[in-house]
């Protein structure tokens, strides 16, 4: 590639990343949601649940100990519905002819596809901050030092970036915005299903199979064993593996729906 095409890549790059952030400012509702959500979920998971739960960690420990279990949990989970709503983005742009418009222009194609992956990791990192500095506000006390800290934030990237490309996937599959707020549900259900909120071993055991093999439990493991100091034993690998896989799916689809023939 050369470099006036990088250079026209990038800045056509730029265009739709600023695009897309003025969606988010324009319709602050889904935004709002976002980060809205998880904090409610936070919430309610420790001041109803937490004594109850937190009792039943290894070591007791209650409400406080539950805290320190369950915010790594809750801040994957803000990335899924962070996920949700790009989908939603890109079904609408594929419905309302705005894609069918961008390909008769010219501009780098790729770039339409990537001011969306760019725009819902800016969201889902605010959203991250905002529920990270209201679990801190209620008592959460993470022991990571600034190399952990570093860890924990390469981690959410890679994963974020994973799932983002996968939403778009799912946006560009769906055959209208309706269709694309439905397919991500599967996602949502995942943290519910995993470590997240209860240990994996308090779990049936076909259950228990389940959540130890899908992606959600090695990351948010590895997320709490960066913050908490706790070993991480084999988690991060199979978070980083999980993450790649995920990321080549869903470019691919995406890159195959997008450059499919709009007249099929």
């Amino acid at each position: 590639m050369s470099t006036a095409v990088r250079t026209h890549t990038l800045a056509d790059s730029a265009t739709m990343i600023r695009r897309r952030l003025k969606h988010m400012l324009r319709y602050p509702a889904m935004t709002v949601q976002t980060i809205g959500m998880p904090v409610v979920f936070l919430l309610l998971f420790v001041y109803v649940f937490g004594g109850t739960l937190g009792n039943g960690l290894a070591g007791g420990g209650g409400r406080e100990a539950y805290l320190n279990y369950v915010t790594p949990g809750i801040i994957l989970m803000t990335t899924v519905g962070a996920a949700t709503g790009t989908a939603i983005s890109v079904a609408m742009d594929a419905a309302e002819g705005i894609v069918a418009r961008f390909r008769t222009m010219a501009i780098s194609r790729s770039s339409i596809l990537i001011g969306h992956v760019v725009g819902t990791m800016v969201s889902i990192g605010i959203s991250i901050v905002v529920v990270t500095v209201v679990a801190l506000a209620i008592g959460f006390r993470p022991t990571a030092g600034p190399v952990e800290w570093i860890a924990a934030a390469g981690l959410l990237a890679l994963f974020v970036f994973s799932l983002t490309w996968l939403a778009v996937a799912l946006g560009l599959a769906a055959k209208n915005p309706e269709g694309a707020s439905n397919l991500p549900l599967l996602l949502m259900l995942l943290p519910f299903f995993g470590s997240g909120f209860v240990p994996t071993d308090s779990m049936p055991a076909a259950l228990r199979w389940f959540a130890e093999y899908q992606p959600f439990t090695p990351a948010i493991d590895t997320l709490r064993g960066l913050l908490m100091g706790d070993a991480i034993g084999t988690s991060g690998y199979q978070t980083i593996t999980w993450s790649v896989c995920i990321t080549l799916a869903g470019f691919l689809w995406s890159m195959k729906l997008f450059n499919r023939d709009p007249s099929r």
